[in-house]
């Protein structure tokens, strides 16, 4: 098909990131999948075939690895059109003065610095095929809640993605920021299926991406109907 995009999906094993895999092939695209579960990213391989998805087993927050990720995009497909910074994760113990110091240094270690760093590894191919980015923020980035920290690297995703589009408008790249509220996602300990459902994002994911070249989606804000 001649509209075929080659995505680069970070979180991909499970959630939101595993759903998009399936939404971006389904709709007719490749996929370059990454996560640190090799068993997980190895059974969505399985399910599609290499012809269509290509795994890449990598800690996003290394910018080695995940340039890596990028290289081997390249090589295997020729190009990259379009990079799902979808990679995140929270905390357990709410607040700041009770909050984990540990447990937020290993939540920034991803919310923020992988996705500085996947922006840093993509935007020199991106810049060749004039393509995408799309940040998964959160409705957390745009409101205020008691003491969370998470919140707040939620707030730097999505005030990063509105500058990055920015520098990406100088060459014509597109750059999108989906917000969503409460997903049904392995995040929480208990399920949530009244919430979004991953695929709900993943079909923002695939509609902001198929959107006309003089289109460029900035944001997309998703809610429980509840």
């Amino acid at each position: 098909m001649n509209n075929q995009k080659i995505i680069v999906i970070t979180g991909a094993s499970s959630g939101i990131g595993a759903a998009t895999v399936d939404k971006v092939i389904e709709a007719g695209h490749k996929a370059v999948i990454t996560a640190r579960s090799t068993d997980k990213l190895n059974d969505i391989v399985e399910r599609w075939g290499k012809d269509k998805v290509l795994a890449v087993t990598a800690d996003v927050s290394n910018l080695d690895e995940i340039s890596n990720v990028i290289n081997k995009a390249k090589e295997k497909f020729g190009r990259v059109d379009a990079v799902f910074a979808n990679a995140g994760t929270g905390v357990s113990t709410p607040g700041i003065e009770n909050g984990n110091p540990d447990e937020w240094k290993t939540m920034l270690d991803v919310n923020i610095n992988a996705l500085l760093y996947t922006a840093k590894a993509s935007l020199p191919a991106l810049k060749e095929t004039q393509g995408h980015f799309i940040v998964t923020s959160s409705i957390a980035g745009k409101i205020s809640l008691k003491g969370s920290v998470y919140g707040a690297s939620k707030w730097f995703a999505y005030g990063f993605a509105q500058n990055l589009a920015m520098e990406m408008a100088e060459w014509k790249g597109r750059c999108t920021t989906i917000c969503p509220g409460m997903v049904n996602t392995p995040f929480f300990d208990q399920a949530k299926p009244d919430k979004l459902d991953p695929t709900d994002v993943a079909e923002a994911v695939v509609y902001a991406i198929s959107a006309n070249p003089r289109c460029d989606v900035r944001e997309i804000t998703l809610m429980p109907t509840n």
